[in-house]
């Protein structure tokens, strides 16, 4: 059969056999086996399991249709006995004895010979089988294939629970089954006659018995014509079952044309494979996996992307193509079968529950779940955490909001010195990762990104609340500034001073040579308060080089990398997309079909810049280069990256330098690139994202009328509150802040980073006396705001769990398309949390950060 042709397959499925009424594993299946009757139906090692045996199919929707078709006469056999079948690498609830053997010479002689391991084999897997007739051709797909399979693993992944407890793992099928001594990656043979050499020695040496128990991830059959996938573990959807299946022939055809070519086999390292396996196990779809072209570490959807991808053409010509594109995407929306077992788990912490969803999921049914109503009981983890005002987990009274009752149980089986070892698994990721941020001041070096362990979480409620919220904000700031560097309509109409605007330190000529069609601010990070359940506020608007886009994807890969077990049972929306939006964003600012109008750069001022890490990370996941104004040169016809004496003409700049900096920059020529490069910008050749002067809108002074703009431009009620905020320039206003010291807080109209703030109910007398001066002298610099109560949220510190004042950074992207606005609230947000004892979040000032897990 040529590489080119239609390959037959088909598919082995495993069974656990349990029963209705206790969730068992039930060693019954000799029972069923008469019932079930003919050769599509086997006994396995144990007598809790039962095997199902497809016939060879060239369609994928025909091994569909027969796998559903099996697993049906199954559970018409089993239930009238009062037993049902799951079909996932383990089942959550199962007792290990002696006396579960299935009859027969072989199995016997395998419970005396491994004894203890033998016991252990109430596990499940789906083998999928590949015609290739040749066996010397079959060896070579074997080692061709082997460098993809943990990526099947990590799509298989169903068994974190193991004889009643959550294993840590998503495939803990994989780590037992790792235990005989020939599981693993397939040996390092090139011809048939190596391979039954190697069988053979393996008999002699009496590690095993016959050719049926070398247990290689992959291997030509010992009884039939095929090769034989093993690695993975039986899935509760048969859409997986069949994307496995799908994938794998594909692998199988590309490996038979590389045979074909002479190209040589892949040369990763045995203990390298073993690896990339057991970071599939250990993560399933939810933590990043081992990509051995690094190796390096990606994240599920980039790789399984990749691996699609890289298989078109054989897809294409098995006219698979356009399925195995939906069911895989359609499987990392649902994520992995061990992920959606932890959702259930964690509504009500039963494992009766997940027997009961593994049930229905195996015949294609969906129970209805609902979260519980009532509060979990405190978790010992919380001895001595005493919130001061409204925390977001833990009531007052010590107990467990019902939507963080799921991250408690899986916190206190972890307890704190598995808390502990996370962090210090943490600390080790992000320094292999380089996920730094510098901190600005003479002598200072970069450090680790200020990550806590316990993502924060935001419901869906409240986050399509906010979501309302953030883009009539961020609508409504986008016409100021184009308002105040144009017509001035809301200066002339009264509702702000003149010198309001005209003061502003943000407030930049340049400002008004953008084009009047241009989107100026492409992306707004608004910061949030919370200081009571359903009152959200905004603290800030950030419109100039808002960080933290970066840092909150990277956060949530790093979480997910180091506790892949924490799994809510809404879900999580995932932020995977967020680069892609963030670049078609920019994109919308190009001229469709000028020279380079698919070309975008992020433009940083180098390694210099604190959040460089975060530029390198987004222009990597944008596909887009990171340059410096040294690497641009500007002429008439527009503005172009300038690389070992090449040119490519950009069409946007993601700007992640301050524009100060930037206009006093020199370009590739080693001119003064600021004019020259805004002059680009007011003749539309190149589009400058976030626009210059935006500053004007989001310092402290202008924030205290923003609710006015709201209402002014949109003529809508306003959805998110500001803090009240008080003008120091206001002389009434001046009078009132200063017979209020000691309640208000007061902050630099220029302030950034939490610079000069002064707490008033927190500050020292002298403070206090300091700051009345300084207003007194030049009131047009300050702001009063009324104190707010910041929420707090548990923060896992010295070995123990605080409550740590959070705010809340969103990120909204604003783009263009037909001449209308697009605003899209992207998930990516980032939690930040302050010191102990204070309520500054920056990281300049000792802050810290949080995953934020906006459910689905």
């Amino acid at each position: 059969m040529g590489a080119g042709e239609r390959s037959l397959l088909g598919v082995e499925e495993e069974f656990h056999v349990v029963g209705l009424e206790t969730r068992r594993a039930a060693p019954r299946a000799d029972m069923l086996l008469p019932e079930l009757g003919g050769d599509e139906f086997a006994p396995e090692l144990q007598r809790s399991l039962v095997e199902t045996n497809t016939p060879p199919c060239y369609e994928l929707d025909e091994l569909g249709a027969h796998l559903r078709r099996l697993r049906t006469r199954l559970e018409s056999v089993a239930e009238p006995h009062g037993l049902g079948v799951v079909a996932a690498g383990t089942v959550p609830l199962v007792d290990l004895t002696g006396d579960d053997i299935s009859a027969g010479a072989r199995y016997e002689k395998m419970q005396h010979e491994y004894q203890l391991l033998v016991r252990e084999q109430h596990i499940c897997g789906a083998q999928v089988h590949v015609d290739v007739p040749d066996r010397d051709l079959a060896v070579q797909v074997v080692r061709r294939v082997a460098p993809y399979l943990p990526t099947l693993l990590a799509i298989s992944a169903s068994s974190p629970y193991w004889r009643g407890h959550d294993s840590g793992y998503a495939s803990y099928r994989n780590m037992i089954w790792s235990r005989w001594p020939t599981a693993g990656p397939p040996g390092n043979v090139e011809t048939a006659a190596d391979y039954d050499a190697m069988v053979a020695e393996l008999i002699a040496s009496g590690t095993i018995s016959d050719p049926g128990m070398v247990y290689f991830d992959i291997r030509p059959s010992a009884h039939l014509p095929t090769v034989e996938l093993r690695v993975c573990d039986a899935c509760p959807e048969v859409d997986d079952v069949v994307l496995i299946a799908g994938l794998f022939r594909a692998l199988v055809g590309q490996a038979r044309e590389d045979t074909d070519k002479g190209l040589p086999l892949p040369t990763q390292r045995h203990e390298l494979l073993r690896a990339a396996s057991w970071r599939a196990a250990r993560s399933g779809l939810e933590g990043d996996l081992v990509d051995l072209t690094g190796p390096t570490l990606v994240s599920p959807p980039l790789l399984l992307g990749r691996l699609v991808d890289k298989l078109r053409p054989q897809l294409e010509e098995l006219g698979d193509w356009e399925q195995v594109v939906e069911l895989s995407q359609a499987t990392l929306r649902r994520g992995s079968a061990a992920a959606r077992q932890r959702r259930v788990f964690g509504r009500r912490g039963e494992l009766a529950d997940v027997v009961d969803a593994l049930l229905a999921r195996t015949q294609g049914r969906t129970l209805s779940q609902d979260p519980p109503q009532e509060v979990p009981l405190a978790s010992a983890l919380l001895a001595g955490y005493r919130p001061g005002g409204y925390d977001e987990a833990v009531t007052p009274g010590g107990r467990v909001l019902p939507h963080y009752g799921w991250m408690f149980r899986t916190l206190e089986r972890l307890g704190p010195r598995g808390m502990a070892a996370a962090e210090s698994a943490l600390r080790t990721e992000q320094r292999a990762r380089g996920v730094t941020f510098g901190v600005a001041g003479p002598g200072q070096e970069e450090r680790l990104f200020p990550l806590d362990l316990l993502p924060r979480i935001v419901t869906a409620e409240d986050w399509g609340g906010l979501t309302e919220g953030l883009a009539q904000r961020v609508r409504a700031l986008e016409l100021f500034v184009r308002d105040v560097y144009g017509q001035r309509r809301i200066i002339t109409d009264g509702l702000i001073p003149p010198s309001v605007v005209d003061n502003a330190p943000g407030y930049n000529r340049e400002g008004e040579i953008v084009p009047e069609d241009v989107v100026r601010i492409a992306v707004a990070g608004v910061d949030l308060v919370r200081d009571a359940a359903e009152n959200w506020l905004v603290l800030e608007d950030n419109l100039r080089v808002p960080s933290g886009i970066g840092y909150s994807i990277m956060s949530r890969r790093l979480i997910r990398s180091v506790m892949p077990d924490l799994e809510p049972p809404a879900g999580v929306v995932p932020l995977e997309d967020v680069p892609g939006r963030l670049r078609a964003a920019l994109l919308s600012a190009t001229e469709k079909g000028r020279a380079g109008s698919d070309e975008v750069a992020l433009l940083s001022a180098g390694p210099s810049d604190s959040a460089f890490f975060e530029h390198r990370l987004l222009a990597e996941q944008m596909g887009v280069p990171v340059v410096t104004p040294r690497d641009l040169q500007v002429t008439e016809d527009g503005v172009y990256l300038v690389d070992t004496g090449a040119r490519t003409r950009l069409s946007a700049l993601y700007r992640r330098i301050d524009e100060a900096e930037l206009m006093s920059s020199r370009g590739a020529d080693m001119r003064p690139i600021g004019r020259a490069l805004a002059s680009a910008v007011s003749r539309g050749k190149v589009a400058l994202l976030n626009a210059l002067g935006n500053g004007v809108a989001d310092d402290k002074l202008v924030y205290a009328y923003a609710p006015d703009m709201i209402t002014y431009y949109l003529d809508e009620p306003v959805r998110l509150g500001s803090v009240p905020t008080y003008p120091c320039v206001d002389p009434e206003r001046r009078e009132e802040v200063l017979d209020r010291l000691d309640e208000l807080v007061f902050k630099p109209v220029d302030g950034y980073g939490g610079t000069g703030i002064v707490i008033g109910p927190h500050a020292e007398r002298s403070e206090l006396t300091e700051v009345a001066k300084a207003i007194r002298e030049e009131p047009a610099k300050w702001v009063a705001q009324d104190m707010v109560s910041l929420s707090t949220h548990p923060t896992f510190a010295d070995g123990r769990l605080e409550p740590r004042a959070v705010d809340l950074r969103a990120f909204v992207f604003q783009s263009q398309w037909g001449g209308y606005p697009h605003l899209d609230v992207v998930p990516a947000a980032l939690s930040r949390v302050a010191p102990a004892g204070s309520l500054i979040v920056n990281s300049s000032r000792g802050g810290g950060a949080k995953d934020t897990w906006i459910l689905r």
